[in-house]
């Protein structure tokens, strides 16, 4: 008996996890209001069960924002919960790119259409140094900042430096050619060269959350 519950287990499991591969390249852009991107993108990603309707995965993705009078707050989460405690940095012209490793969790309709989410997990940005206005207490000061350099999911306010991600449909037109729409979501993170907040305590790092319609193309290999 024990024999037999072993052998059951060990091909319910197999087929649970049949394993299909789903990778493609993306390449698309979002917009939002004031504010834009670019993103590029590597998806390895498998399909599990008896049907092959879950997808699981990975990737490296590549994100660029951009944007006209972006209004950057008060970053850490231990300041984030008062309202009071919110500084801001305007940057006029804003420009940040960001490569991240990601993680994409999604379920297959049917052979053509599929839903998932993605999001940023570890990566790096980089970008120009700009001079962006600190303003607090309605006193305005030009200062130095440039693009957080390390990107590290830790869940909201958490969150360090600049992550992506998109709740999102895909139509695969052909087996090689696909269709996304996404709402996407963005952390954008400025650190300036000194702390230039100093109440209720010390910070030099500022934050802009985005909405966009995300809309890509997707290449299947």
């Amino acid at each position: 008996m024990k024999k037999i519950s072993i052998l059951l287990f060990v091909l319910i499991n197999t087929n649970l996890l049949a394993q299909q591969k789903n990778n493609y390249a993306e390449i698309g852009g979002g917009i939002g209001a004031s504010s834009g991107s670019f993103g590029a993108a590597l998806h390895k990603n498998w399909t599990l069960g008896k049907n092959n309707k879950f997808v699981i995965g990975t990737g490296l993705r590549f994100t660029s924002f951009f944007g006209t009078d972006i209004n950057f707050i008060t970053a850490p989460a231990d300041l984030t919960s008062d309202p009071k405690n919110l500084d801001t940095l305007l940057a006029p012209k804003p420009s940040l790119s960001s490569l991240n490793a990601m993680i994409n969790l999604g379920y297959r309709l049917n052979k053509k259409i599929e839903f998932g989410f993605n999001i940023d997990a570890l990566g790096l940005s980089y970008g120009p140094t700009g001079s962006p206005s600190y303003i607090t207490n309605g006193k305005s000061t030009v200062v130095s900042a440039k693009p957080t350099s390390l990107n590290l999911l830790l869940v909201g306010d958490r969150d360090k430096g600049s992550l992506n991600s998109h709740l999102y449909a895909k139509y695969d037109i052909s087996n090689k050619i696909g269709l996304k729409l996404a709402y996407q979501f963005l952390f954008n993170e400025l650190t300036t060269s000194t702390k230039v907040q100093t109440v209720p305590s010390d910070n030099d790092r500022f934050r802009v959350k985005s909405s966009m319609v995300f809309v890509g193309v997707s290449y299947g290999f």
